[in-house]
């Protein structure tokens, strides 16, 4: 057994977290500032308007990628390689077949469709950044769930359901404040072909959510069964940012570029995603009780078996 070195894959994974910020501050300031304003575009000079024009396009799978890459070394460098892909695997593979199977059938979002801006469609339907979504939130709201309730003496089958279903209810949460952002804004991702009762989304979209993360996580429970995690608030804290910051991403554009009345979903995501993330976090411990130390150190986290 060789153990691979922390600190490279810790300077790689906050490249990857910054980079993620950065790219979506800069696209906020492109949806918010810059496109609304013909007159400052067109006192670009030439070379600023292609760059603009690059960052409207290209923007969306940048900053898609640099988080999904930014889970995948954290959980890696704090869980190791195996639990990493037992988790990436099935949530890339379900939920895009989950997305293929909703803009192909309507089932289980409702009727809707892509647009640009995302990257390469599978298929023709489906970006491939979409998927990589999927994982990296579906990660970090499983994650700080279950961290939590392996401070409660329960069996392992009710900790990870119950990990299962407060991390699908987190990532509901969060799209309430997206896909108004990314469906109903000036320059939309994806179109619903229906009226949605929900403020423009039909409430299949909201149960559809919680039922593609309940599948992937359980998929992805079931590997990780038997294995604790063993993490403190500071181990937890780059999921907590990345769910922050891509919240606020969806509720800037939500607040700002919509109606008033888009106040309440937001509003609602709030406080069923946002004020339980923080909460999650508060109530993690600061260190290692002795016993989970030992087992912390016993786990095969970063180690490569050599076969």
């Amino acid at each position: 057994m060789k153990s691979l070195p922390q600190q490279p894959l810790l300077t790689a994974e906050r490249a990857c977290l910054i980079g993620h910020i950065v790219a979506m501050a800069f696209g906020l300031a492109g949806l918010l500032y810059v496109l609304p304003r013909p007159d400052l575009i067109a006192s670009l000079p030439p070379i600023g308007i292609q760059v603009f024009q690059w960052s409207m396009g290209q923007g969306g799978v940048g900053y898609i990628i640099l988080g999904a890459a930014a889970v995948a070394l954290y959980l890696y460098r704090t869980l190791g390689l195996q639990r990493m892909l037992l988790f990436f695997v099935p949530s890339v593979v379900l939920s895009l077949g989950s997305e293929l199977l909703g803009t192909s059938t309507g089932f289980p979002f409702g009727h809707y469709h892509y647009l640009s801006g995302l990257g390469y469609k599978v298929a023709g339907l489906v970006p491939f950044t979409i998927p990589l979504s999927w994982f990296y939130m579906g990660a970090v709201c499983y994650l700080l769930v279950l961290a939590t309730l392996e401070r409660v003496n329960l069996p392992g089958l009710l900790r990870h359901g119950g990990a299962v279903l407060g991390g699908a209810i987190l990532l509901m949460a969060w799209d309430l404040v997206l896909d108004p952002a990314m469906s109903q804004t000036s320059l939309p991702f994806w179109q619903f072909e229906e009226i949605g009762e929900f403020f423009g989304m039909p409430y299949r979209n909201l149960s559809g959510w919680v039922a593609t993360g309940v599948v992937f996580m359980s998929v992805a429970a079931f590997f990780w069964r038997g294995q604790r995690l063993n993490l403190t608030r500071s181990q937890l804290t780059v999921p907590v940012v990345l769910y922050l910051v891509n919240f606020a991403f969806g509720a800037a554009i939500t607040v700002v570029s919509l109606d008033p009345g888009f106040l309440i979903p937001t509003l609602m995501s709030v406080a069923i995603g946002v004020v339980p993330v923080l909460g999650l976090w508060a109530i993690a411990p600061t260190s290692l009780t002795n016993d989970a130390t030992e087992a912390a150190l016993a786990a095969p986290t970063l180690e490569v078996a050599a076969k």
